[in-house]
């Protein structure tokens, strides 16, 4: 039986929002864009908010930004590289896909 799963970009950004989500040292996820800054005034927050999936040159290769908001007192290079590895493995284990770049943006910090 030959068959193919495919996997939209919605539901990678949902996955990998979930797991920044889980990092320590993450408050939350800023609006990558002014649509999801509107959505999120109107009360409309998303899993993939902060996360942007982009497609390499010929399509076959994923990358993902992931905009972040940080807990004061924490060291942002190592919760960035926290992030960037358990994103790609998750994506990689959970969704047999491999991101060809994972690049974490501090855009705030906020007292917890």
């Amino acid at each position: 039986m030959t068959g193919s799963i495919t996997i939209s970009e919605a539901a990678l950004a949902s996955l990998i929002g979930l797991t920044a989500h889980e990092i320590p040292g993450v408050v939350g996820m800023a609006p990558a864009n002014l649509k999801e800054g509107i959505s999120r005034v109107l009360g409309r927050a998303n899993v993939s908010d902060g996360v942007v999936i982009g497609r390499e040159k010929g399509g076959s290769a994923f990358t993902a930004d992931l905009y972040i908001v940080a807990a004061y007192g924490v060291s942002i290079p190592t919760v960035a590289r926290n992030i960037v590895e358990r994103v790609e493995h998750t994506v990689k284990n959970l969704a047999g896909i491999e991101l060809s770049a994972t690049r974490v943006h501090a855009v705030g910090v906020q007292r917890v």
